[in-house]
């Protein structure tokens, strides 16, 4: 009985070391197998496809840059941006309000009566104005008694600040423009200096879109004739 007890507990014992025999063995195995794993990674990433990434982030930024700029340059192209400086366009524009510019219009259309533009001021070319067009070439433009006519007829004016107090007639010459602000009393426009080029216009205010608040769409009024 004694014999078959102790062979039992040898059998026991050779079985559970058996077992811790076959588990360490196992551990051992799936270690190695993941030192294995990551040794073939670590040489997967050679040197050379190492540069080969490097060039390719360097690649990606050029990229980006590229098309940035073109971007830029497809933007500028049709439009740009001016800020307003004063007050002679109140109450339509205020001062320091940015207004988008469209240099699409004029391209496939003309200039009309009411128009809010921006050009180049012809005594500056490197300063930009923005006023509201009044005559076209061929023009007769006249200010009396605090009435804007054009050849002859009234024009209805509910956008400006206040009647001109100042008087005087012009004849618009061909490839000119008539141009006043709406703040007809405080403005530095075709009355003073005289008739605006048909070249020095940049293109035609579209948005006011700074600051967010008083984001707006500009509306050209054309210019009824009073009754």
């Amino acid at each position: 009985m004694f014999q078959l007890f102790l062979h039992g507990a040898r059998l026991k014992g050779f079985e559970n070391y058996r077992n811790l025999k076959w588990k360490y063995n196992f551990t051992n195995l799936w270690r190695h197998a993941l030192e294995t794993l990551q040794q073939e990674e670590a040489q997967e990433q050679t040197p050379a496809q190492d540069g080969m990434s490097w060039k390719r982030f360097i690649f990606d930024i050029l990229e980006t840059l590229a098309l940035a700029v073109i971007l830029f340059l497809g933007i500028n192209a049709i439009s740009e941006r001016v800020r307003v400086d004063g007050f002679s366009m109140r109450p339509t524009l205020a001062d320091g309000e940015f207004v988008l510019v469209s240099k699409l219009n004029y391209r496939f259309g003309a200039v009309e009566r009411g128009d809010i533009i921006v050009f180049q001021y012809p005594l500056n070319p490197e300063q930009k104005l923005i006023k509201r067009v009044i005559g076209l070439p061929g023009d007769h433009v006249r200010v009396q008694e605090g009435k804007t006519s054009v050849n002859g007829q009234v024009l209805d004016e509910p956008y400006i600040a206040a009647t001109p107090l100042y008087s005087g007639a012009w004849d618009v010459a061909n490839g000119r423009l008539f141009v006043l602000g709406d703040n007809r009393n405080d403005s530095s426009d075709s009355h003073s200096w005289g008739f605006l080029p048909l070249e020095n216009v940049v293109g035609k205010a579209i948005v006011i879109y700074w600051p967010p608040p008083l984001w707006d769409v500009i509306r050209h009024k054309q210019l009824l004739i009073a009754q």
